[in-house]
């Protein structure tokens, strides 16, 4: 990673910490925590009231998102959610009602602070089928092929890696698994540096991706069907976006098909490695555990 993105994921990292203690330490209304100050376009207001009611007013005032994918996710009793980027936990219990006793819904966020605040409000919520893991929406901490349903809000766009991103979110996912993402995206006539004219990175603006490069990722990396509807503007020529795709049940590969280590292992979690380098992606994939080892 160059220094520049390492840089621009700190200064993320810096700003959700703050906003996770400004919810734990900082002031309160007569009605419970102070919500993060964001404008009418982020955070809790967007969730619907029935649903805000029914979550621990921290999670609520914890919330930085631009929508609300689990409205979008379609979830179903008994599947398995992983929502990128979970800070205070709002997507993810949310998710755990959904999907009921037999389901599990995992958060990932690279925050400490942000994880502590969850797990908080998961033990006030007395949900029992949640996990929260630490690590970074680029290298998921989770083995291939094991989530029904990737969520996530908002949080995409504070990437420095979106392929990396797209492609994490595709090897987790099982065959026929999908997404639903809102996520800021631009219009295709706006240049990146547009963009930063419109708001700054930590403020999910200037990272954003147009509406044909955010396509154009999600096919890269394999999926199908892909579907990004705007639903409100939050600057100029800039939009909060509900985006869908799906996962193929089969892929084009076949048996014959020449693979480098790289593209065998996109089966491996991020800490295996392929046990053959010269296999193909199909024998790597049908072998035991993947063909991968640690």
């Amino acid at each position: 990673m160059s220094e520049q993105n390492t840089d621009l994921r700190e200064t993320v990292r810096e700003r959700y910490a703050a906003a996770a203690v400004q919810v734990t330490e900082g002031g309160t209304t007569c009605c419970g925590p102070a919500a993060i100050e964001v404008d009418d376009n982020f955070g809790g207001s967007l969730y619907a009231a029935d649903e805000r009611d029914t979550l621990p007013a921290e999670a609520v005032a914890a919330s930085l998102g631009c929508g609300n994918p689990t409205a979008v996710a379609d979830l179903n009793e008994g599947e398995r959610v992983l929502d990128l980027g979970s800070g205070g936990g709002i997507d993810v219990l949310l998710s755990a009602r959904r999907i009921g006793p037999t389901g599990k819904a995992y958060g990932l966020d690279m925050t400490e602070e942000m994880l502590a605040l969850a797990l908080a409000n998961t033990k006030k919520a007395g949900a029992t089928n949640v996990e929260f893991l630490k690590g970074t929406i680029e290298a998921v901490p989770l083995p291939a092929a094991t989530i029904d349903v990737v969520i996530s809000n908002c949080v995409i766009n504070l990437s420095t890696d979106k392929p990396a991103v797209f492609a994490e979110m595709f090897r987790v996912l099982t065959p026929g698994g999908r997404i639903g993402v809102s996520d800021v995206v631009a219009d295709d006539h706006l240049t990146p540096a547009q963009r930063a004219e419109r708001g700054d990175y930590v403020g999910c603006i200037a990272g954003a991706l147009s509406f044909t490069e955010y396509r154009a990722g999600l096919e890269a990396a394999g999926f199908s069907d892909a579907e990004i509807t705007p639903t409100h503007a939050v600057a100029d020529g800039m939009h909060s976006a509900i985006i869908r795709a799906t996962k193929p049940t089969t892929t084009n590969i076949t048996p014959e098909t020449p693979a480098s280590c790289s593209d065998a292992a996109a089966c491996c979690t991020p800490t295996e490695e392929i046990k053959d380098p010269s296999s193909t992606v199909t024998e790597a994939s049908t072998g035991q555990g993947c063909g991968c080892q640690n």
